[in-house]
């Protein structure tokens, strides 16, 4: 892990994660792949989720007085489940199959969300069966590849949160599951010395991103920033699909 274009790229990945803390949507999951062009996509995991941690901290002050409590007392339990789930079958789940199969989800719910008829969307209300089962799948797919995003929008688009406070609760419940997987991750052996010693490097980019972020949600008008949302998703549960099914060809 040296080299101008290992430090470049992990710079990058830090800028991404630490602006999807700040409550940019997708944004931050984009930052293991972008390392994972540089090592082994593992190792690339292991190293980021101190990175993830440490600007959850600043994300969780930014968004201290914008989140919704209900959707997070929902979520959480079925995404530490979720997370308790992937440790389990660490060994037995192939990666590239979860991949493909969270970017199934995000493009055909993102496709919906697109195509369907212009015109005035009543919010759902935060129920608590889909909540629990959607938070069980953004815990484990954030545990297989850090991809929680997909499923996790899947639920809370349909609620019609303003921007700040969906991008607060993002925030938060992913501070939470974030936490909850160091245990697993330091368990597997994902989080080596040396990992740790870069995450520490590439934390103050982070932190400052954080507050990019931030401001970039703040200046997006709400039309604009749920726009950017569905857009992202799309872009990105492509990309998931693309990644899962060269995984399984290159067996």
């Amino acid at each position: 892990m040296e080299g101008v274009a290992f430090w470049a790229a992990a710079v990058v990945a830090a800028s991404l994660v630490g602006m999807g803390k700040g409550g940019l949507p997708a944004v931050g999951i984009l930052g293991v792949p972008v390392l994972a062009l540089v090592i082994n996509p593992v190792t690339a995991a292991g190293l980021l989720l101190p990175v993830y941690v440490l600007s959850d901290m600043f994300g969780l002050y930014a968004y201290r007085h914008a989140f919704n409590a209900r959707v997070i007392a929902i979520l959480v339990p079925g995404m530490v489940v979720g997370v308790g789930v992937g440790w389990a079958t660490a060994a037995l789940v192939p990666v590239w199959a979860v991949t493909a199969l969270v970017g199934a989800i995000g493009l055909v719910f993102a496709l919906n969300l697109l195509l369907r008829r212009k015109g005035p969307v009543s919010p759902r209300p935060a129920r608590v069966a889909p909540g629990l089962f959607w938070g069980a799948m953004t815990g484990f797919t954030s545990f297989v590849s850090h991809a929680g995003a997909p499923p996790y929008q899947v639920y809370t688009m349909p609620l019609g949160m303003p921007k700040l406070v969906y991008a607060g609760t993002s925030t938060i419940a992913f501070a939470i599951v974030n936490a909850v997987k160091l245990v697993p991750y330091w368990q597997l052996g994902q989080l080596s010395a040396g990992n740790l010693r870069v995450a520490v490097v590439l934390m103050p980019v982070a932190a400052v991103s954080v507050f990019v972020g931030l401001k970039l949600v703040k200046l997006l008008p709400e039309a604009a920033f749920f726009r950017f949302v569905t857009w992202a998703l799309l872009a990105l549960s492509a990309k998931l699909i693309w990644d899962g099914i060269a995984g399984g060809f290159a067996l």
